[in-house]
């Protein structure tokens, strides 16, 4: 390898940097080598351990080709890549205490963990020695990835040492850092004037608490060396813990390509085995039915679960809404009410922020809103402006006092929980409604085939979103970026709300005139469901343009799906078919019966 000169090269056979490795002497990676009877190990000129001369009693020289310079000459050269392995191997055992395993490793191999020079910055600094440490540093100034680092590595050593004569009850001579040592330097002079302060500190915990720092001790001048090395090619210096991290990386990447992981992500090594592919089967997705709601006597039109996931409500052509509630144990549903007199039926309905009230909005030729206090089960407002309107959509403004609803008549409304008018906005023929995080804009879908921004408070709006096709639903994920809309004839279609651009078509769904909602939903929202006219319900990765899974089950069309929002393996469809069926991951099966199980893409209860 070669970079910035030989004082850089991190494996070799030659000498290493002219010095000797004694008896007692740091070894080539800063530690003492010690051979198996307990002495230590010299070595020679290129790093690789003096063996004996072995002497056969019958005067057989056959050994004589196993001669250290024969060995040498047959030693593979190692590649950049081999050389690269064999130190992160090296440091990770150093981390584990194993030194000696270490030292046997570096010789064996002829490289070396750390520059030399670097390997007696990282003693001294864990130890301390701070002007031993700074004379290393003016050692490094030849292999440093820019000469301007030096002042910068300068000012955090001063600054541990200072700290520390601080936390001793050393004031003149943390003063006199401060004054002869830090300030010369002429870099970031703000943080001087900071450390300064500290100098009126009462006592060592004052001074920790104000500076946000841990204290004389082996934990802060570990996290001051990581900050260290950050200055330092890792030719001369690993990054700390490098191992590790490559490790966790793999792991990461591994799940998030996983189209069915479903999971919170654990960052830890421990819960996983390295020995195999990170693989998560279909068995563990929703796409099992687990349960079917019969109860509804007609068509369901919609379903919904409440933001903290305990119940599920549904809409029906029957003229009732029905609230489920959902056992966050065992995933199982029972009925906990049923809210009677929507005449036109249920087409639409929006949880509060909390959870508290429900309204239920009807179909295009309803006039009418329902507002259901969920705690009381009351009918707290029973809204109509007009028997002209159609009151088809609502949407929640975040603070959860106010809501927005309009429809196909040409005009939407800003209103409160009493049903009383606050603002309107004339002249838009809305299909689906959404309120945004900020409070203040209010998205419409209209029969123009578009999305606008409007805004209640400086009476704007804007375009945002232009299909080719009317958009009959769209929902919003959570952070407000994206939106996902369901596209007469044209199926499912993933926007970013942020740049207007469209990020994705979903291929699989039948979608016609009829009106379907899709959602978002799994761990971290990574996936998308739709219902279709074909009778499925199809799962994508939001990745993915390709269905993941096909749900059947269903017998006529599915209208509305919902995914749980905190169990990520619950997932509720609605259908003309009068049912709404509850999807989770295969039951238990044993390893037998797992392996004859047909795709869940195909699966039905």
């Amino acid at each position: 390898m070669q970079a910035n000169g030989d004082s850089e090269v991190s494996c070799r056979n030659g000498a290493q940097n002219g010095e000797s490795s004694s008896a007692g002497e740091a070894h080539s990676n800063g530690l003492v080598s010690v051979g198996d009877n307990g002495n230590s190990v010299n070595n020679n000129s290129n790093g690789v351990s003096e063996q004996p001369a072995v002497n056969n009693s019958n005067g057989d020289n056959s050994n004589d080709n196993n001669s250290p310079t024969d060995v040498n000459k047959k030693k593979k050269r190692l590649s950049q890549c081999e050389e690269d392995v064999i130190r992160l191997i090296g440091q990770h055992l150093h981390d584990l205490g194993l030194n000696q395993t270490v030292d046997l490793l570096m010789q064996e191999s002829g490289c070396r963990l750390d520059h030399p020079s670097a390997t007696k910055f990282r003693k001294h600094v864990m130890e301390g020695e701070w002007d031993k440490a700074e004379s290393n540093l003016n050692e490094l100034k030849a292999v440093m990835l820019s000469p301007n680092v030096i002042v910068r590595m300068k000012f955090l050593l001063l600054q541990q040492k200072y700290l520390e004569y601080l936390e001793d009850g050393k004031v003149l001579e943390a003063l006199q850092v401060l004054r002869a040592e830090l300030t010369p330097l002429k870099y970031n002079t703000e943080r001087i004037h900071v450390l300064s302060g500290y100098l009126m500190c009462s006592h060592a915990e004052d001074l920790r608490a104000k500076a946000e720092w841990e204290g004389k001790g082996t934990s802060s001048r570990t996290k001051l060396l990581d900050k260290l090395q950050t200055y330092l090619p890792p030719s001369v210096m690993l990054p700390p813990r490098r191992l590790q991290t490559l490790l966790k990386q793999a792991v990461e990447l591994q799940r998030e390509r996983c189209l069915y992981h479903n999971t919170k992500l654990d960052i830890g090594l421990d819960s996983v085995s390295l020995l195999l592919d990170h693989s998560c089967s279909r068995k563990q997705f929703p796409c099992y039915t687990k349960q079917i709601l019969t109860e509804h006597c007609n068509e369901v039109w919609f379903c919904k679960f409440s933001h903290d996931g305990t119940k599920l409500a549904t809409g029906s052509k029957d003229t009732t809404v029905i609230v489920w509630h959902v056992d966050m144990e065992t995933q199982q549903l029972k009925l906990l009410k049923t809210l009677e007199g929507h005449a036109y039926g249920v087409s639409y309905l929006a949880w509060s922020p909390d959870d508290t009230y429900l309204i239920a909005c009807g179909p295009d030729d309803c006039s009418e809103l329902w507002l259901w206090n969920v705690q009381t089960w009351e009918l707290r407002t029973k809204m109509s402006q007009s028997h002209e309107d159609s009151l088809t959509s609502v949407a929640w403004n975040p603070d959860g006092k106010r809501f927005v609803t309009g429809g196909q008549r040409g005009q939407f409304y800003q209103c409160d929980l009493d049903g009383n008018l606050l603002d309107s906005w004339e002249g838009v023929r809305v299909q689906c409604l959404w309120c945004l995080s900020d409070g203040r804009t209010v998205l419409a879908s209209d029969t123009h085939q578009r999305i606008r921004g409007y805004n209640f408070e400086d009476l704007t709006d804007r375009n945002i979103v232009q299909e080719d096709h009317p958009i009959m639903s769209f929902t919003v994920s959570k952070n407000g970026r994206s939106a996902l809309l369901n596209v007469a004839t044209q199926g499912v279609h993933l926007w970013d709300l942020q740049d207007r651009v469209l990020v994705r078509k979903y291929q699989g769904v039948t979608q016609g005139f009829y009106t379907i909602h899709s959602c978002l939903g799994g761990h971290n929202e990574d996936f998308i469901a739709s219902g279709s006219e074909d009778h499925k319900v199809y799962i994508w990765h939001r990745r993915s343009e390709l269905p993941i899974a096909e749900l059947t089950g269903h017998t006529r069309t599915v209208n509305c799906v919902s995914w749980n929002p905190v169990l990520p393996g619950l997932l509720a469809s609605a259908s003309d078919d009068g049912t709404i069926r509850i999807w989770g991951p295969a039951p238990f099966l044993d390893v037998q019966d797992s392996e004859g199980l047909s795709e869940c893409c195909s699966m039905d209860s």
